[in-house]
């Protein structure tokens, strides 16, 4: 058996939990302010500068929210395709027709 291979395998910098959280709350935050401020504001220049700003924020978020979960993705197939390469390799070392004595 190879040195190791009874080690849990761990990403090499997994995304905080309170990250993925933070990136969600930035996200629905900056959706609500586009909507508000569709809502609620005269349209004028000031307004279009306001939306402007909001829609960049709404765009940013939403692509550090889906890098978030892709992350969280591969760092579960990662782990899964260890595992099998594992099972894998245990399966092709092991012969049921070996007769061990003692």
């Amino acid at each position: 058996m190879l040195l190791g291979m009874d080690m849990p395998v761990k990403p090499a910098s997994p995304g905080t939990t309170a990250f993925f959280v933070q990136a969600a709350i930035s996200f629905g935050v900056a959706l609500v302010a586009v909507c508000v401020a569709i809502v609620y504001l005269p349209v004028n220049g000031w307004v279009r500068a306001f939306f402007a700003l909001g829609l960049l924020y709404t765009v940013t978020s939403a692509f550090t929210l889906a890098k978030c979960v892709r992350d969280r993705q591969e760092d579960r197939n990662l782990v899964s395709r260890v595992d099998q390469a594992r099972l894998e390799k245990f399966l092709a070392e092991h012969d049921p027709f070996k007769v061990e004595t003692t």
